[in-house]
Parts: C-alpha cells; structure tokens; sequence
C-alpha cells in the first residue's frame, strides 16, 4: 500500500483540534497488525445504555459486510440496560469477501458483546481498507481484552487515528448547543481521502453527543442533514463499498434537544466540517474547491449541475493547473441531465463574472480569472437563470498525486 508522507496543504491549520469529553463514550485503539505495522488499526467505542443510535450508509450494490450487519440492527435494542460498541479496523475492507466476510463480523461483534457484556446486536462493526482480502479477525479478537482494559474517554483524538487508510491527517470536529442555559456537546471523527462519491463516500464517521434524542428523531435529523454534507462531496466520482456513518446520544447531560434548532444547527456544523476535512484530504488534493449553483430548474436539477461540474476530470484538471478554462464549466452543465438554457447561463469565478446570459461577460479579464485560480480555495457559481433551485457540491482538483497514490495502493 502506498505510504503517505506528506499532510495535505488543506488540511486544517493546528492540526487535530482538541476534543471534548463527552460522557457516556469511551475509547481504545490498538495496533493489532491487520494489514498496517507499528501503527494503531483497530479502535472500540464503548456506549452506555440507554443511548440512541443512527446511521447512513453507502448505497453500493457490493456493500461490504459490516455495512450490511449494521444496517440490519440499526433501531434495534434488545436489552435496554445494556451499553453497545463500535469496533472498526483500517488497512482492511472486509468486501467482497463472501461468507467469510459474514463469518468475521459475527466472530468480531461476537467476541466484542463477550468482553463488554453486551448483546452481540449492540455491537456495530466497520472496516476499511484493501477490498477482496480476507480479514484476519483473529487479530482483532485476540486484541480485544487489551482494549477494554485501555477504555478512556480521553481517548477519541487516538480512535481519529486508528481508522485512517490513505488520510494524511486525522479528522475530528466539535460544537456545543446553548439550551435552556444548558450545554450540550458534540464530537465527530471521520476518515476519507479517495473513492469519495454521494451515496455517502468510502468515509467512516463517527459522532457523539451527550444529548438526550429519541432514535427516530435522531435518524431523521442526521439523515436530512447528510444531504448537504457528506452526500455534497466528491474526491473522484467513486462511491466506497464501506461508507458507515453512525451517530450516538448518551442522554447523558439530561438536556432534551427533540425539534431543538440550535441542536440542528451545531450538528450540521460538525458534519459539514467533518466532510470539507474529507474533501480537503482528497488523495493529491491542492485546492478547495465549491461549486455553487443558482436559479436551477429546481433544487434535484442544481444538484446534478453541481455533481457534473464537481467530478469531471476536465474541470478538475484546469483547476490543478490554474487554468481559468470557463469553457469546461460550459460543457459540464450542457452534460449534467439538467434542464439548461444556454443564453441565460452565467458563470463566476469568485467574485469574478466570467460569462453571463450565454457568453463571454463583457468585462471579463483573463488575467484576472487567472490571478483568482492560484488560490488554494476556489469557488464557482453557475447561475442557471431558470428557477429558484440552489445546491453546493464540495471537491477538489484532480493532480498527478491522486494517480501516484492509487496506482500503488495495493503494493
């Protein structure tokens, strides 16, 4: 597998932000030596009871086999005095494995509920990686009386690490809701660098809050809000086999947040940051990159304007080269399936109008749309001029990087 040396140049200045505790979850990680040497590659949550669950997932045909096994207990309690767990190793996908695939998610969430006295359908799985291989669960079962031992809650900056593949740097966010006077708090992490697509992405998140929701109205809020974060980026148009994004509230600080809308809003602050971290640990990635699109036909028709302009190749690959090629975003639209009228298009770059009404602004300046394009975050409006609907979809460039990095991934 390729080694990555190098962090990103977007990733977040200061590096991993530091995370709250938030109570009722606790961590552990070890290097138990499933693909990677001398690096953690297997991370345990440890739930209390009483919390509430919620998760999206990829919508792959070939879902690997920890995707499926949550998919199935996803709303299910079976004891309600009893905690639940999360256990997920990197280096290995665990797709596309057939019966054996199955056969270690239950040796996995089997040997998990063992050791921490809980159901073994309280016990979700993930795993990353290398798909076709065979995981040596082995090595994660026999780990697993080491990991209830280290269980911290100061653990989750070390949990961020442990499930990085290609990631050249660990993702984490947080954000805190004022209610009623009360504080409630929320942590994520997250890893995804390559075969980014919607139908979530081959991203694993994870985020917890000690606030007290019901399940339903927990999987509601995170599934509306999961459109427009992490089904709002693209690295390379390639949607994961793996893609598992679960959601946890302890109920631990007391404080009901159900139709809360500061809740809402602190949530989708981490989510989104969580998923521009992704975007901005694309595999090669230098540049940033929105494309944010007006006066669609309607909001569906902005997003498939978006989603073209964002994974096409020529449009990706004049922005690595800091060409203000408008032309490619002329042609990304005409592709996308979108009703599109060409002479009310109009295109900027930044706060620079490039085309407008069908053609060539008047005003426009070369060497201005060029100055624009060396930054590192870069944003594109298409003003559709046909109706009200709007989307923003989140990429970055396409380089020689990307190529290096999985054109080795395997060796």
């Amino acid at each position: 597998m390729a080694v990555i040396t190098e962090v990103s140049p977007l990733a977040p200045a200061g590096g991993f932000p530091e995370m709250p505790v938030i109570q009722g979850v606790r961590f552990a990680t070890i290097a138990a030596g499933v693909k990677y040497e001398g690096r953690a590659d297997v991370m345990l949550a440890e739930v209390c009871a009483g919390a509430s669950i919620a998760g999206v997932f990829t919508r792959s045909a070939t879902r690997a086999a920890p995707v499926l096994d949550c998919q199935a207990k996803l709303g299910t309690v079976e004891d309600p005095d009893s905690g639940f767990a999360i256990l997920v190793n990197s280096g290995n996908a665990n797709a596309f494995t057939g019966k054996n695939g199955v056969t270690s998610v239950e040796a996995v969430t089997g040997a998990v509920g063992n050791t921490l006295g809980i159901p073994q359908n309280h016990v979700y799985s993930s795993s990353t990686g290398v798909i076709g291989e065979p995981l040596p669960h082995d090595k994660i079962t026999s780990a697993l009386g080491e990991l209830k031992a280290n269980l911290s809650d100061h653990a989750i900056a070390d949990a961020a690490h442990a499930i990085m593949t290609t990631d050249t740097f660990a993702k984490g966010a947080a954000a805190t809701a004022e209610i009623d006077g009360n504080t409630v708090t929320i942590a994520g992490i997250a890893k995804g660098s390559g075969m980014i697509a919607p139908d979530m992405a081959t991203m694993l998140v994870y985020i917890f809050t000690d606030a007290q929701i019901g399940t339903v109205e927990l999987q509601s809020l995170v599934s509306g809000l999961n459109e427009g974060t992490f089904n709002a980026i693209t690295v390379d148009s390639d949607t994961s086999t793996s893609d598992s994004l679960i959601a946890v509230a302890t109920g631990k600080s007391g404080v009901d947040v159900s139709g809360n809308g500061a809740f809402a809003a602190a949530l989708s602050d981490v989510m989104t940051d969580l998923a521009h971290q992704v975007v901005r640990d694309g595999e090669g990635a230098t540049k940033f990159i929105e494309i944010r699109v007006t006066g669609a036909a309607d909001d569906a028709d902005a997003k498939k304007i978006a989603m073209a302009c964002a994974n096409s190749p020529l449009v990706k690959t004049a922005i690595a080269g800091e060409d203000a090629n408008w032309g490619r975003i002329v042609m990304a639209v005409g592709k996308s399936g979108a009703k599109a009228d060409r002479d009310t298009l109009g295109i900027a770059f930044g706060d620079i109008t490039v085309a407008e009404n069908g053609w060539r602004a008047p005003n426009y300046s070369e060497d201005a749309a060029s100055a624009y394009m060396k930054n590192e975050e870069i944003v594109i409006t298409v003003s559709m001029g046909i109706g009200d609907g709007t989307f923003s979809a989140y990429t970055c460039d396409l380089t020689h990087g990307y190529i290096t990095i999985n054109a080795d991934y395997r060796s």
